[in-house]
């Protein structure tokens, strides 16, 4: 996704350009369980989705009550159709630019050339993963490549796992993930030496530490065995931890005045996100963010609450504002009246 950079005007608002009460952008977890919110609550809502969620490698989705170890692809499949169902819309695409309307509302540049049109939007594009720099992550991510162990760790349960240490974290990384196998490493790759203290908690809780560089994954089967190091070793691993740089996807907000911030835990730097209040309402009004986009440590079931919350902040606004035109309708037609 890229942003607009303003080097060619945005096509004209058509003749027949709906504006569309909200359009929601991303068809994941949240995307969707905002715009159901939304069709459910009568309002005209149109999803753009690229078709391609983040968590697509995985092979389910979890802690998700009720519907835990749900491929992710059928868990969207499920969700279209309920959208559907309620006469919300769904088209394919990417924005790439956005800007506000001179009477109120937003349009929409999508990838195609198209423009599609809202009185508000609902932000759920995601985050994109930036991984470390070594050979073969990206092939096994989200299988047998990880970060989240409330995710990932009881189908890794008690198998050899590596912590790639790529910063101050990954001490708390490995300790961690020590609580769903016995055989932790952490090896040490470009991340800082731990100190004394922590060296002393990774020995207590019986994690093996490794120097030296990974430059390579070694699989089998087509996955992970192991890790290679820069003196020729290899160190056995069904699972490689690793800490991803995460990236909002939201940089078509730009022409809007939206930046992203970073989002720190612990005293680290997670990623960048948009910044929102607990409704998911950014500083520019009109418009709302939800799921990861918003918060870089989600999970899929909070995506979804928060999709939720987002659609029921954005149908109250609305409400608002339908409701003071219909009171400056009716005193103008009681003026008339009275003439």
């Amino acid at each position: 996704m890229t942003g607009y950079d303003g080097s060619s005007p945005a096509p004209p608002v058509r003749d027949a350009e709906r504006l569309h009460d909200v359009v929601v952008v991303g068809g994941g977890a949240a995307g969707l369980s905002g715009a159901l919110t939304l069709a459910r609550a009568r309002r005209s809502v149109l999803v753009v989705d690229s078709g391609r969620p983040r968590n697509a490698p995985a092979a389910g989705v979890h802690g998700y009550l009720g519907l835990d170890g749900t491929p992710p692809l059928e868990l969207t499949a499920a969700g279209r159709a309920e959208v559907l169902r309620y006469g919300g819309e769904i088209t394919a695409g990417t924005v790439t630019a956005a800007e506000r309307l001179a009477a109120g509302g937003f349009r929409l540049r999508l990838d195609d050339g198209t423009t599609v049109a809202a009185g508000r939007l609902l932000v759920a594009t995601g985050l994109a993963d930036g991984l470390p720099g070594v050979p073969g992550l990206a092939e096994l991510w989200g299988r047998d490549v990880l970060h989240c162990p409330y995710c990932h760790g009881w189908e890794v349960r008690d198998l050899p796992i590596g912590v790639l240490s790529t910063g101050p974290a990954a001490v708390r990384q490995a300790l961690l993930w020590r609580q769903w196998s016995a055989d932790v490493t952490l090896l040490r790759h470009i991340g800082p030496e731990p100190g004394d203290r922590e060296y002393e908690r990774l020995a207590a809780r019986g994690v093996a530490v490794v120097d030296g560089e990974v430059t390579g994954l070694e699989t089998s089967g087509g996955r992970l065995a192991g890790v290679r190091l820069t003196d020729g070793r290899t160190v056995p691993c069904r699972a490689l931890v690793v800490a991803p740089r995460f990236t909002a996807r939201a940089a078509f907000l730009a022409g809007l005045g939206l930046e992203t911030v970073e989002q720190t835990a612990g005293g680290h730097v997670l990623g960048e996100r948009v910044a929102a209040d607990a409704t998911g309402a950014t500083a520019v009004p009109g418009v709302w963010v939800a799921g990861d986009v918003a918060d870089l440590a989600g999970k899929v079931a909070g995506a979804a609450a928060a999709g939720v919350s987002a659609a029921a902040a954005i149908n109250a606004d609305l409400v608002e504002e339908e409701t003071g035109r219909a009171v400056a309708a009716r005193a103008g037609l009681g003026r008339e009246v009275l003439r």
